[in-house]
């Protein structure tokens, strides 16, 4: 058993697969799942583990280039708004149906039990060379 890191086997094994350019779903229990990504569900119940966690997490494993998040977060979260755009290099921010339809392109979808709204990015990965 590892000592740190992620210890959900499913999340660490697919965050192994991710290459540069693959795109990674972070969402809160309320995010429409697209078909066909790999998806990861870490919720428990409302709220937990929360959406600052997960992204926390795994920017600590990835190499992230960038990412995209809803327009209206701004607005509606606050919170979640801030640290995205405090978290990534760069955010491209779209509206919210837009990043729905881009979800549909990611390699993995990791649900987190973030019960607030727009608490949603989806990441670009990149490389550690």
């Amino acid at each position: 058993m590892r000592r740190g890191g992620i210890l959900n086997r499913h999340l660490a094994g697919a965050l192994a697969e991710l290459g540069h350019g693959d795109r990674v779903l972070v969402c809160d229990a309320g995010m429409p799942i697209p078909d066909g990504p790999r998806v990861v569900d870490l919720a428990f119940r409302a709220g937990t583990p929360s959406f600052a966690e997960v992204l926390d997490g795994l920017l600590a494993e990835l190499v992230v280039e960038g990412g995209t998040a809803a327009a209206e977060v701004r607005e509606a979260n606050p919170a979640a708004g801030a640290l995205i755009e405090d978290s990534l290099p760069e955010v491209e921010l779209v509206p919210h149906e837009r990043l729905k339809e881009l979800s549909a392109g990611a390699r993995l979808v990791v649900r987190t039990g973030e019960a607030r709204p727009y608490a949603n990015v989806l990441l670009r990965c990149g490389v550690f060379f």
